[in-house]
């Protein structure tokens, strides 16, 4: 089984596929990023689906990358008999989604082998597959696809197989197009035009950065990628495209990550718009406005690509997991769970995004002064905190730091932009929430905010204390937290969430060090003055890029090894941030639009 830093991306904006570097598409789900996969070998066997296309002799790629500034991945092959390309990409979702493979001959005679295992519903539906009009045509209950491709296709044992050899100068081009199973073939697309599309799409979109800097590559890799998991039709963000990568190799820490979180709501329009991209920061706004439309005590930590609200969470137990790590999960039951800090996430993306001018007319403010009414009564409460918790509700001190971001933020808007609102209530609100964070969730003994009330443990949470302008950055009370994060809450120098071995939420113990969580160390030694250290941190956490520039969500520090869903919105916005307010060489708050010194590139 490939690692999962072995897999490289591609989309067309309604989903995502992972190819390896052996040359298989081990995960696609088809029509959308939260549709059933029609290729799970990512997380099982090749039986689950795959689509392989390599030399006949196998093994590993001798080099890969990505066409510039795109999302077209070209896989190169260098073997006794020649080397042979293999260019991968979706291009523009137009009538039907597509998946297209040239394999260009670059040199000598080179035998290739390719197998496509088309597998519904994770892993668990064969189709009917027959040959029609010159297409292959697989079926099964909804579904339907067709691969075309001048290239020899025979069936074997519940595959479709294809063995050719290519030469210098050969282009063999192979087209995989889904549709449900009850309308007519969608028309087939011309596999150069298409590539030739899809570069001009890409290369277009990242002609729109305002980027520049010494990290100017890394930060525009992770914007890509950002814009790959965006759902074209609602402007919606994704966590990440797959589900059940584990936090820990063999545990139980499997989630569906193909959703929305609104945790990711700041960082998402921070980052966006500090890169210039005003139009995808813009429906992010108007996707999250009609996600929290509705009752403000039924706000929802998550919510599907186009708003769903209901995540229901199952087990698939016909996968054996990747590396034998079960459950496999679809859906999400933390939907379900009281976070109080979305409250304040919500309030803060929007005040960020009143900040950057993105709409002159505040038709948000009806809704934003109904969450802030509900949160006045609610904000005492324990919750689940940011993690989702599946233990004990607790009064988690970044739950009642986010609380306080609400009232500021609201008060802040009455008194700036004169916005309409009991401005005297919210900032006695702010006051009162300050107060109790100070007197209840710091630990003068030892110096440091702790995860929760009453408790010892750290949080790499607080280390956004600084960020959302709780505190100063070189506040003693910030700067013994970050000191006691790096001696408590670090492996290798990189930060973990939490202790899962201190704390009690509902889960066996055990995961890697949580990478976004590693881009909030950087943002604080930035916020404490100590710039050579968090550029020293910020170069180390690039070089856990894999060779495409992805990063998942954890990294293991002793295997040295990629953990979690990937690749994951939420490591990647952190990187822009960091790298971005590095560059400007001063902190930006969640809500200030960073906007980078211009610098030639």
């Amino acid at each position: 089984m490939s690692r999962i830093e072995d897999y490289a991306l591609l989309g067309d904006l309604h989903t995502a596929a992972l190819v390896s570097r052996e040359g298989s598409v081990d995960w696609l789900c088809l029509p959308r990023f939260d549709s059933g996969a029609c290729f799970a070998a990512l997380l099982g066997t090749a039986e689950a689906g795959r689509w392989l296309l390599a030399p006949a002799a196998g093994g590993s790629c001798t080099s890969r990358r990505y066409r510039g500034d795109t999302l077209v991945l070209e896989t190169e092959w260098e073997t006794p008999d020649g080397t042979v390309r293999v260019i991968d990409f979706m291009p523009p979702r137009g009538e039907a989604p597509d998946i297209v493979r040239i394999v260009h001959g670059v040199s000598g005679a080179v035998p290739m082998y390719g197998e496509l295992r088309l597998r519904f519903d994770y892993g668990q539906v064969v189709p009917w597959v027959r040959n029609v009009g010159g297409a292959i045509e697989a079926v099964a209950g909804p579904d339907a696809a067709w691969l075309r491709t001048p290239a020899p296709l025979v069936g074997r044992d519940c595959r479709t197989v294809s063995e050719f050899t290519v030469r210098a100068g050969d282009r063999v081009p192979f087209v995989l197009t889904w549709a449900p199973s009850h309308v007519s073939p969608p028309a087939p697309v011309d596999p150069t035009q298409a590539l030739a599309e899809t570069v001009e799409f890409w290369e277009q979109w990242s002609a729109g950065s305002t980027v520049t800097g010494p990290w100017r590559d890394a930060v525009q890799r992770s914007l890509v990628v950002l814009k790959a998991l965006t759902y074209a039709p609602t402007g919606g963000v994704v966590a990440a495209v797959t589900t059940s990568l584990p936090e820990a190799l063999g545990g139980r820490r499997n989630w569906d990550y193909r959703y929305c979180w609104l945790r990711d709501a700041t960082y998402t329009l921070q980052a966006l718009l500090a890169a210039g991209y005003q139009d995808e920061a813009r429906d992010w706004r108007e996707w999250l406005l009609r996600a929290v439309a509705g009752d403000p005590s039924r706000l929802q930590i998550m919510y599907g690509v186009d708003g769903a609200r209901r995540l229901p969470e199952v087990e698939l137990p016909w996968l054996p997991g990747y590396e034998a790590s079960v459950p496999v999960r679809v859906g999400n039951a933390a939907a379900g769970q009281l976070q109080l800090d979305v409250w304040g996430e919500v309030l803060d993306g929007l005040h960020l995004a009143r900040a950057a001018d993105m709409t002159s007319v505040d038709d948000a403010w009806d809704l934003q002064v109904a969450l802030m009414e509900h949160l006045e009564g609610a904000w005492r409460d324990p919750d689940n905190g940011l993690w989702e918790e599946r233990g004990p509700r607790r009064h988690f001190t970044h739950s009642k730091v986010m609380a306080w971001v609400a009232a500021d933020r609201m008060a802040r808007a009455v008194r700036d932009s004169g916005l309409p609102g009991p401005v005297q209530r919210w900032e006695r609100l702010r006051d009162t929430i300050h107060d109790d964070v100070l007197t209840h969730g710091y630990d003068a003994d030892r110096g440091a905010f702790v995860q929760y009330y009453g408790g010892r443990e750290l949080d790499a949470s607080l280390l956004l204390i600084p960020r959302v302008g709780f505190l100063p950055g070189n506040d003693p009370r910030v700067l013994g937290t970050v000191d006691a994060v790096q001696q408590e809450l670090t492996e290798d120098g990189l930060v973990l969430r939490y202790r899962t071995d201190l704390t009690h939420d509902g889960l066996p113990a055990g995961e890697g060090v949580f990478l976004a969580c590693s881009f909030w160390l950087v943002d604080a030694l930035h916020w404490a003055g100590r710039d050579k250290d968090a550029t020293d941190l910020l170069e180390r956490l690039l070089a856990l890029r894999n060779d495409v520039g992805l990063l998942s969500e954890e990294w293991d520090p002793v295997t040295r090894r990629q953990l979690g869903n990937t690749p994951q919105a939420f490591s990647h916005f952190a990187l822009v941030v960091s790298a971005l307010q590095l560059h400007d060489r001063r902190p930006h708050r969640s809500d200030q639009p960073i906007r980078p010194r211009r610098t030639p590139r």
